[in-house]
């Protein structure tokens, strides 16, 4: 059993309260979830420092699955150990699993709610963060003309090659450069924020992570249980996929649509109200097991399969839940195993190096977000340019609270289509 850490309770239900906020505010994706976090826990909370956190970022963005989810989690390791860690992930996902489960259970009539100039504004919002977030950690992170040149290059690789794999390529090139050509000094120990993870314990989970990937489908063979072959196909989406957010669909999409768990207009509903939901969009995983049914014979499984063991978890809210639980999983334990061992090397002035590179490299990836998919989506007229800009002036000169900011982008956004339409160039 891993050990826990002593940390007060208080500390868990504060790191939850705050976590919850976010949870219930965080538009945009991945990328504006890491802009309203750089907001909350470096700019106002100061729980850590842009290095730090970039860091964080850096380590996420190499490990499989949700990369916000798992700076969440880490952060909340931090904060309050263990406890904390689980409050940072059920603060920051219940909020969207919760309305993507009632939405399995019958809101789709209202469809016209991902479409409306409520949740446009709420994207607007995601302009702002971001850019914010661009702003803020380019001043920090890219001081001189070797790191300015990393990042730019980095925003155009992942702007001219727009795929997951680019991003991690960007990352590996600007450790790469930053290794070879930055001299960055060694780091005393005590100016590396410690996450209370043993090595032990980080053995642990990676062995936990591996032992399930080649278990699970054995089970789902041996049992011929839908239950578990649903739990497998949700691991594995969480387990293998690189880039996080829009990149597991097709994962979870060959996972309950050819089995005949989900027809495949109930995919396509759920994806479209997943976009108009704060939080990570892996919480999609919610709502296909709310709306997953077990298969007849003739889809592949024999009928007193069906009719066996563990079908009480498929479909409605326990099976939204254990479907959310089974994606979500791989991102714990990864991170749990690679804190460790990252705080360790990173002390070294080679690493340091390397690291001053990636951050550059980050600080390029956010910026080639900001434009695509993150202004693409949002900004179509000059009044969306209008709104998005008062809403980051607002952010980075009034220092409003991202929660009246966000109000305040969806307020405009209900209001844009009262004015004639002014396309942008």
């Amino acid at each position: 059993m891993i050990p826990l850490r002593s940390m007060p309770t208080r500390h868990a239900a504060s790191v939850f309260l705050v976590f919850l906020r976010l949870g219930l505010t965080s538009f945009g994706g991945p990328v504006a979830h890491l802009g309203y976090f750089r907001n909350e826990f470096v700019e106002r909370r100061r729980w850590l420092d842009d290095h730090d956190y970039s860091d964080l970022v850096a380590l996420c963005q190499f490990l499989p699955g949700p990369a916000s989810s798992q700076v969440g989690i880490a952060i909340g390791l931090s904060r309050a150990g263990w406890l904390g860690a689980l409050a940072a992930w059920c603060g920051f996902t219940l909020p969207s699993a919760f309305a993507l489960i009632l939405f399995g259970w019958g809101i789709a009539q209202h469809g016209w709610l991902a479409t409306s100039g409520v949740v446009h504004g709420l994207k607007l919002a995601a302009v702002a963060v971001v850019a914010q977030a661009v702003w803020g950690m380019a001043r920090s992170l890219c001081p001189d003309a070797p790191r300015t040149g990393i990042a730019i290059g980095a925003a155009l690789l992942t702007l001219l090659l727009p795929n997951a794999l680019s991003q991690v390529g960007a990352i590996l090139v600007a450790g790469l450069v930053g290794w070879r050509w930055l001299a960055m000094p060694a780091a005393e120990a005590a100016e590396h924020r410690g996450y209370g993870v043993s090595k032990r314990a980080g053995a642990m989970a990676i062995a936990a992570f591996l032992s399930l990937l080649v278990l699970l489908p054995i089970w789902a063979g041996v049992s011929g249980s839908a239950f578990a072959t649903l739990v497998d196909g949700f691991y594995r989406a969480g387990a293998l996929v690189f880039g996080g957010g829009h990149v597991v669909l097709p994962l979870l999409q060959s996972a309950v649509v050819p089995g005949g768990f989900v027809d495949p207009e109930a995919f396509t509903a759920g994806y479209g109200a997943a976009q108009a939901v704060p939080g990570p969009l892996f919480t999609f995983a919610a709502y296909l097991g709310a709306v997953a049914q077990a298969p007849v014979a003739e889809a592949g499984l024999a009928a007193e399969s069906v009719a066996g063991s563990g079908n009480g978890w498929i479909g409605g809210w326990r099976g939204g839940l254990a479907m959310l639980v089974a994606i979500f999983l791989p991102a714990f334990l990864l991170v749990v195993a690679a804190l460790p061992f990252w705080e360790a090397l990173r002390r070294r002035a080679s690493i340091r190096s390397a690291m001053a590179g990636v951050n550059a490299g980050v600080v390029g990836i956010l910026l080639a977000a900001l434009y695509d998919p993150v202004w693409t989506s949002a900004v179509h007229s000059r009044e969306d340019f209008a709104l998005a800009l008062a809403a980051f002036g607002l952010l980075v000169y009034a220092k409003a609270s991202p929660i009246a900011v966000v109000a305040f982008a969806a307020l405009g956004g209900a209001m844009i289509p009262a004015f004639p339409p002014t396309p942008g160039p």
